[in-house]
């Protein structure tokens, strides 16, 4: 089994002996720093600790309060699957790599080695819970243990919807979109991915190697089931449409769609504008299931304390792209507007993060090489991403960009300018955006073809293109 043991504690015991003086060296080997992984589907940066009062989440709360919180942290693509195998491989999206949820890393980057294949080959206990790849058995060979939870991934309150229904997606057999029932917190995937890490936490306290615990959390993801009890946190009278609920004229009609993820279920309108009272129902969902997986990750993060495993692990928290709740009039991601792009991203560096806030633009594949960075160990070449462990350390990054994508939207977010392409196969654009959001931060005044704005246009596709990736057209 190969270690990497960067830290190694030496001491001098002085002995005197017959007037002469014996140095002993003591050396004590000290395993690398676990890391505790923490993915949460469809997670916007709507959080008590992103500013957003109304949300109860006193457990992301506190683990943001010992962290470094990415105020401008950027997936690379805003569809669940595509996103995760890019983060884990540190590898970019392409015009024909990593297209949408069904992507499978060990098949779009054969020869990636992935985050968790580069640790499992350094000593690291790996293990996956939840969803970590969308699918469960994606980069097989990296895991030392992969866990799912049993029953039905869309609509699992009852035992017997399970026993009738087994895998079926129920979303597409009607189903409703939310439900608040009363039950305890373990019926619900969630509990049971929480009660499964702590489990696993208990064993890793006493091996003798560091361990890389990778939990995939459900919700908030549709449908916005969560115990009764989350629900109550909230008062629906409370609830508005959020202010950007309009589809402006300037924008090209490709930055919309039919949230078709959400019409498939059995009480949402096939098309159309949501009446509002339904718009506030599904909001209310969101925020139950925000604050119900907050309690599931509190009680990992309470028993990683609990085991004085704490002081010993990075802790690593990220939502895998931002979902829309009536921003722009639509619903779920797969866009490229800043609520869909725009995630959580907060680290916990024993010794090194108390809090603190970045504005600094971070993508998703930067992610794998701050980890691997932060434990030892030497980037694979294949990785794409840039470490942020120098804004760790208090230096201002030199990277102020990113690229995210969807489809042919292509986006650069650059500063405050946020500027999208949508491209043909060669490259060459047939509709674009762009917002300041010094002056426009809901983006409803698109910047890209008013006369005043093809200067900076011109270059603002120079170096998108100049960024995107040289493998990007191929």
């Amino acid at each position: 089994m190969k270690y990497i043991f960067k830290f190694i504690a030496i001491s001098f015991l002085i002995i005197s002996c017959n007037n002469q003086k014996k140095e002993t060296i003591i050396v004590d080997e000290k395993k690398p720093m676990n890391i505790l992984f923490i993915a949460v589907d469809d997670l916007r940066p709507e959080l008590n600790f992103y500013g957003a009062k109304h949300i109860k989440s006193p457990n992301l709360d506190n683990l943001a309060s010992e962290s470094l919180v990415f105020n401008r942290a950027y997936c690379n693509i805003p569809v669940c699957g595509a996103s995760r195998a890019s983060l884990l491989t540190g590898t970019r999206p392409t015009r024909h790599r990593f297209i949408n949820y069904k992507t499978r890393a060990d098949i779009d980057v054969p020869n990636a080695m992935s985050l968790p294949k580069l640790l499992k080959q350094n000593g690291y206990t790996t293990i996956s819970n939840g969803k970590i790849y969308h699918k469960r058995d994606d980069d097989s060979l990296a895991w030392d243990t992969r866990w799912f939870p049993k029953g039905n991934i869309r609509n699992y309150k009852l035992e017997k919807n399970k026993i009738q229904n087994g895998d079926a997606n129920l979303a597409m057999g009607g189903a409703s979109a939310f439900e608040d029932a009363k039950v305890d917190d373990t019926l619900y995937f969630d509990g049971k991915i929480a009660q499964k890490g702590i489990a696993d936490l208990k064993v890793l306290k006493n091996e003798n190697q560091p361990f890389f615990l990778a939990l995939g959390f459900m919700k908030p993801h549709l449908p916005f089931n969560a115990p009764k009890k989350y629900w109550d946190l909230y008062d629906r009278n409370t609830i508005e449409l959020p202010e950007s609920y309009v589809q402006p004229k300037s924008t090209p009609r490709k930055a919309f769609h039919n949230f078709g993820e959400l019409r498939n279920y059995g009480n949402i309108p096939k098309k159309g504008d949501l009446p509002e009272d339904l718009a506030k129902q599904l909001i209310h969902g969101y925020y139950a299931c925000v604050s119900y997986v907050d309690a599931q990750i509190g009680l990992v993060l309470d028993e990683l304390k609990r085991l004085e495993l704490d002081d010993d692990t990075i802790v690593i928290l990220w939502g895998d792209h931002g979902w829309n709740l009536g921003d722009h009039k639509l619903w779920s991601k797969h866009v490229t507007f800043e609520t869909a792009l725009r995630t959580p991203l907060v680290i916990k560096v024993p010794g090194k993060t108390n809090g603190q806030k970045s504005e600094a633009i971070t993508e998703f594949i930067d992610i794998y090489p701050s980890l691997a960075e932060l434990v030892g160990l030497e980037i694979p070449n294949t990785v794409e991403g840039k470490s942020f462990v120098p804004i760790l350390e208090g230096e201002t990054p030199k990277k102020d960009w990113a690229v995210s994508k969807f489809k042919d939207a292509v986006t650069l977010i650059k500063g405050n300018l946020f500027y999208t392409e949508w491209t043909k196969d060669d490259g060459v654009a047939y509709a674009r955006m762009l917002f300041d959001h010094r002056t426009d931060p809901l983006e409803l005044d698109n910047l890209a073809e008013k006369p005043e704005y093809q200067e900076k246009v011109k270059a603002l596709a120079i170096e998108l293109r100049a960024k995107w990736g040289e493998d990007f057209l191929k």
